[in-house]
């Protein structure tokens, strides 16, 4: 393994370079006082949350394309495993809800219940399937009631491969910020996600520290392994609430509100280069509306690692108050205005389902510089 170095940087071959800093960056009037900005580390980065999620099923080669469309640095396929051992782009490996796969009879009977993390589901699960004939499937938008237009494009799409992703991405030269889901659940039934995920990098020459990818996960301890396996960056994801699935199994009582102290942020340090934190980490609510930043930035960026947050998204009902827009949940809101505080909160990096918005912001502080 090479040393631990900060995440890289937009790929050269991007046009949303920002040379802007963060202190440049002008808030709305309900974002955090001026005294509070946190320089960013790095160059902002955009990353396209499962594609361009807010106009195109989630985890399609269409939503990653219009993603990259839109500026995205980076695209972000979720990872699950196939019976057969090939990883596949789904945000969960639990797919009744993103494929038509109950308009399948031939899978009727593949129907169950499982116990993933601790949580009990039911439906059709990736691991009961081959990827061929996953490949039969198409996908559909995950929340048609939010955005009733994706649906437009049900049907049209199959499940993509890690391979597929990564293939998309080198051609069209972005990068790709792959997240391992369950990574315990996965080693429980003997379908491991670290091995092929690396060996998937490795085939296309893409496992070196410089290349444009980033691992993130939700639990830590296939991240500290993936640590001794790749040099490529990794990112410890950071949620509102609970803990690691990792540690809960292993009876260690640290939360996530542990893993964002000074304590815990050195401890990440020591296997990862960054940490991608629920939004309300860095901008907590009081009552609804965003307060000033929380010591989370700072305190990573003391370390060395960036700061990446998601998710945002344009409409209303994800949104704090104080960046809504009228009173319908599923209408926009000001996604700019949320985009720019976080920026000036100085994280190094974006989630978002609605890059085209983030990334005209981030155009707006490059030529504001």
């Amino acid at each position: 393994m090479t040393p631990r170095t900060t995440l890289s940087v937009p790929l050269a071959a991007v046009a949303l370079s920002v040379t802007a800093t963060v202190a440049s960056i002008s808030a709305p009037a309900v974002a955090a006082p001026a005294e509070a900005t946190e320089p960013s580390l790095v160059e902002p980065v955009l990353i396209g949350h499962r594609g361009a999620s807010g106009y195109r099923p989630e985890h399609t080669l269409a939503a990653y394309e219009l993603a990259i469309a839109q500026g995205a640095d980076y695209i972000e396929p979720d990872l699950v495993s196939t019976k057969d051992g090939v990883l596949v782009a789904r945000h969960e490996n639990e797919i009744g809800g993103t494929t038509d796969v109950a308009d399948h009879p031939e899978f009727a009977d593949r129907r169950t219940t499982k116990v993933i993390d601790g949580r009990a589901v039911t439906g059709w699960f990736t691991e009961d399937f081959t990827f061929q004939e996953l490949r039969t499937l198409r996908a559909k938008e995950r929340l048609p009631q939010v955005r009733p237009d994706n649906t437009a494009y049900d049907g049209q799409e199959p499940i993509p491969s890690l391979d597929q992703v990564i293939k998309l991405a080198r051609r069209e030269g972005v990068g790709i910020y792959p997240e391992t889901k369950h990574p315990t659940y996965f080693d429980s039934i003997g379908l491991s996600l670290e091995e092929p995920l690396v060996a998937a990098l490795e085939k296309r020459h893409w496992d070196d520290a410089d290349d444009p990818v980033i691992i993130q996960s939700f639990e830590t301890a296939n991240l500290r392994d993936l640590d001794g396996m790749v040099d490529v960056p990794l990112a410890q994801l950071v949620d509102g609430t609970g803990s690691p699935y990792d540690l809960v199994v292993a009876g260690d009582p640290r939360t996530y509100s542990d893993l964002v102290t000074p304590a815990g942020l050195a401890w990440i340090a020591s296997y990862a280069d960054g940490v991608g934190v629920h939004k309300d980490r860095v901008l907590p609510r009081t009552a609804g509306a965003t307060t000033a930043p929380s010591a989370v930035v700072g305190d990573a960026h003391e370390q060395g690692m960036v700061v990446h947050v998601w998710t945002l998204r344009r409409e209303n009902q994800f949104m704090a108050t104080n960046f809504r827009v009228g009173t319908d949940p599923n209408a926009p809101g000001d996604l700019a205005a949320e985009a720019r505080a976080f920026l000036e909160a100085g994280v190094d990096g974006i989630f978002t389902d609605n890059p085209d918005v983030v990334a005209a912001v981030l155009v707006e502080q490059q030529e504001a510089g």
